[in-house]
């Protein structure tokens, strides 16, 4: 074998010149990837990013569907129900040279289920994994898992000899601000890859020119350049002057300009993501409000007013300019388990909201600090305005502090917020995913982004279940109860559902994908 050697430096690689015949195509979004380690932070842009370097054994192409990635096929084993069998890609190399193999796939996924990596909820009922052979690997669940595979689109393979030569065997602890190896270098077996990089000011990738998949994908961009802008206007005068070529956040604000100039196009689609506030409603008092020994969100009718305060209507129309769809559940359309009945939005009534508040004892209301990302979602930081205005009808002092997502997200994962705003993408298409991640207890193995501290054995007992739940009637079923039970104790606040607007040149033939993830390799160029 290939030895596994150090990944050089992104400063080191950045001086190798621009090849003469680069079909360059420059990228530009909102937010930048928060860190290289492939399992360190389950969050949209990191994972975009990390999409067009490493690969994982199945994949979502731009419509959404489940296709071959770095496993040719799967099936689940004629002799164990609990087993499933996955056949690996032949003469895959790693960026280094390294040959990808089965003894790859075994490190990633018990990396991957490890206490600090964020995917650890896909893989919670994983118990085992064994290589069979060089190019053969059996995934052994707790008990028959019907839906595995869709588990796996986000789990990065990584070369397990260049993770054990680079001392990053271990996950990055992300939230405790750790940095490593992993998490500012990077060696995957995608088409492109890292040739320079300076973290929140510019990043080229280029053509992995030993790529198993050149001749299954167009491959017309040879070199991608990626440049983090944040600010609106900004982003979208790069755009307007040709100094970038496709913007993934057309501001709503100006969609019609972009799509009004010559040689430029915005390609929309919904997007499988959802908007909501959620709240303390387990403790029994707040660090961030002003009553002392209660929580007044442990009270559904605090929750109930607050829930009907939000004009989902006017946020539609005035803050996203008709770019939203309202939500009356957290999940969206595209996810097993929505029903017009759970979306069914919930009246705006201020007068009920007021007297619900009066009977919970907050007549005169209280005081809270709600956190809410800058710099991650559309209009994000706009939508949390609209909301301040709105609980401060029905006498809820909200105090807006308003923290780019890399602050942002950590006090959600570790309970350093009692009111916040966050958006879910299910890129499982399962509910499944959601209650794993936001409903279920949080612990070790569930729950990571549940910071409501809300927590029911019942309701973990069945969210488990739903893992290896073979009859498909009876596991929608459970998925029914499950919301059923969410909804009745209001646990979130829904907002919105987002729309996708994909600003790009004309001769850019993207696909806006439902995860809003680019996949560069599909895109062709005029």
């Amino acid at each position: 074998m290939i030895p596994k050697t150090m990944l050089l430096s992104a400063a080191v690689l950045g001086i190798a010149a621009v090849a003469a015949n680069a079909e360059t195509l420059r990228w530009a979004r909102t937010a930048e990837a928060l860190t290289l380690d492939p399992h360190a932070s389950n969050e949209g842009p990191t994972t975009t990013f990390r999409h067009q370097i490493m690969e994982t054994l199945i994949v979502r192409d731009p419509t959404g569907a489940a296709v071959p990635g770095l496993a040719t096929d799967w099936s689940v084993s004629k002799d164990d129900p609990s087993v499933w069998v996955f056949n690996l890609r032949k003469g895959v190399k790693f960026h280094d040279g390294s040959t990808f193999d089965s003894e790859d796939v075994v490190f990633s996924i018990e990396r991957a289920k490890s206490p600090d990596s964020d995917f650890k909820e896909l893989l919670a009922s994983v118990s085992a994994v064994r290589a069979t052979g060089p190019h053969r690997v059996e995934i052994v669940t707790s008990a028959p898992n019907p839906i595995l595979p869709n588990n796996l689109n986000d789990i990065f393979m990584m070369d397990k000899q260049w993770a054990e030569a680079n001392d990053t065997v271990k996950v990055q602890d992300y939230d405790g601000g750790e940095e490593t190896f992993a998490s500012r270098n990077i060696n995957g077996t995608g088409a492109y890859k890292l040739v320079s990089r300076e973290a929140d000011v510019r990043t080229v990738l280029r053509i992995n020119e030993d790529y198993w998949g050149r001749d299954h994908f167009p491959m017309d961009v040879t070199e991608v350049v990626f440049t983090p802008i944040h600010n609106d206007a900004t982003r979208v005068a790069a755009l307007l002057s040709g100094e970038v070529d496709f913007i993934q956040d057309v501001p709503v604000q100006d969609i019609g300009r972009v799509s009004g100039t010559d040689g430029l196009v915005v390609r929309t689609a919904p997007q499988n993501r959802v908007i909501f506030i959620g709240l303390n409603s387990g403790d029994a008092d707040l660090a961030s409000d002003n009553i002392e020994g209660a929580n007044p969100f442990a009270d559904r009718r605090v929750r109930r007013a607050l829930n009907i305060a939000i004009n989902r209507d006017a946020i539609r129309r005035v803050v996203m300019r008709g770019q939203s769809q309202p939500a009356g559940v957290i999940m969206p359309p595209f996810v097993n388990g929505w029903t017009e009945e759970l979306a069914a939005l919930p009246d705006t009534d201020m007068d009920e909201a007021r007297s619900l508040m009066a009977e919970a004892g907050y007549e005169d209301g209280f005081s809270i600090t709600l956190n809410c990302p800058n710099d991650r979602y559309i209009n994000d930081e706009a939508i949390c305005q609209a909301v301040v205005g709105m609980f401060a009808r029905v006498g809820v002092e909200v105090n807006l502090e308003a923290l780019p997502r890399a602050q942002h997200f950590p006090l959600i994962t570790t309970l350093g917020t009692d009111f916040y705003l966050l958006g879910w993408g299910v890129p499982t298409y399962d509910s499944e995913y959601i209650f794993n991640f936001l409903v279920h207890t949080k612990g070790d193995k569930y729950g990571s982004w549940n910071a409501t501290r809300f927590g029911d054995p019942e309701v973990d007992r069945k969210i488990v279940e739903l893992a290896s739940m073979t009859d498909i009637d009876a596991r929608n079923a459970s998925i029914a109860e499950i919301w059923e039970r969410i909804q009745e104790e209001i646990l979130y606040l829904p907002i919105h559902y987002q729309v996708l607007n994909w600003g790009m040149k004309s001769n850019v033939k993207a696909v806006v994908s439902p995860n809003d993830r680019p996949d560069f390799k599909y895109v062709e160029l005029d």
